[in-house]
């Protein structure tokens, strides 16, 4: 039987990434990459559709709810990226060398689950979101989301680097978009402030406020973080080289997960200054 050791996590691009010799910025961008991929699912439908109900709901109330779900964030994929750099093992590999068979068979099973569930949100809501902008059908919709993952596969044949930039260029539109829409919106920003400090109004709030949690914080990112890391070409022979890995992975986690907060942060903004303003509280 082949050791977990002995089995590369993401074999074809595991290690490509070359990081010896580069100094400064120029070490630090070569780092700069796995947090993005995985700030993508902070920005998901499903966050997309708490943000708004909570928003519309409650208007600022709930901002600080995100916040202390993205502080969690932090954590977790920090240490989620340390096993990958230390251990040199994903998640899925450190669980199954750690656990038992029928532990391992649980938390397969779980995960199927949790893919397929998480699999129909991202398509139909792509497929929902085509048919507002262009009156797309909804089969239709699906077919092109269903295709468009077959550009990740192409890309990863072209090497990390070069998804990673195509990534980190959808976050930014999302980001600039959402900025302008902000500054469209003119939110009140005392009483944006005031969202900061934890309160819950009442039963639905906190109901919202469990949704928003479960939206931000997915074991799916944990897996995906830990695998990631592992493409940076790092000196595993040298405890300094183990740290500045560590180090730079850190940076990477604190500046994506801030984007997708601000991303997350922006839609409830939004939802507040729109339909919550204009007695809009319905809004699902």
């Amino acid at each position: 039987m082949i050791k977990e050791a002995d089995r590369k996590s993401l074999s074809e691009v595991h290690s490509s990434v070359e990081i010896q010799g580069r100094k400064g910025w120029r070490k630090l961008l070569a780092f700069l990459g796995p947090a993005y991929l995985v700030s993508v699912g902070y920005m998901d439908p499903g966050n997309w559709a708490t943000d708004i109900a909570g928003g519309s709901q409650f208007g600022y109330t709930l901002i600080w709810v995100l916040l202390m779900s993205n502080l969690m964030a932090l954590l977790l994929q920090s240490l989620s990226a340390r096993l990958g750099v230390v251990r040199q093992l994903d998640l899925a590999q450190a669980s199954r060398s750690e656990y038992r068979p029928i532990i391992n068979y649980s938390l397969w099973f779980m995960a199927e689950i949790a893919i397929a569930a998480c699999d129909l949100a991202e398509v139909l809501g792509m497929a929902i979101g085509l048919q507002l902008l262009f009156d797309l059908p909804l089969v239709w919709g699906v077919s092109l989301t269903v295709l468009d993952t077959l550009i990740i596969l192409v890309l990863q044949s072209y090497g990390m680097r070069k998804m990673e930039a195509f990534i980190v260029a959808l976050v930014a539109v999302i980001g600039g978009a959402f900025l302008v829409e902000m500054i469209l919106a003119k939110p009140d920003m005392g009483e944006l402030v005031t969202g900061f400090i934890p309160s819950l109004p009442n039963d639905t709030a906190l109901y919202i406020a469990i949704g928003i949690i479960g939206a931000t914080v997915m074991p799916h990112n944990l897996y995906l973080h830990s695998s990631l890391v592992q493409t940076r070409r790092i000196d595993m022979g040298s405890e300094k080289g183990i740290w500045s890995a560590l180090k730079y992975n850190l940076i990477d986690s604190t500046i994506a997960l801030n984007a997708a907060f601000f991303v997350n942060a922006a839609i409830l903004v939004l939802a507040a200054s729109t339909f919550f303003k204009a007695g809009y509280y319905e809004v699902a």
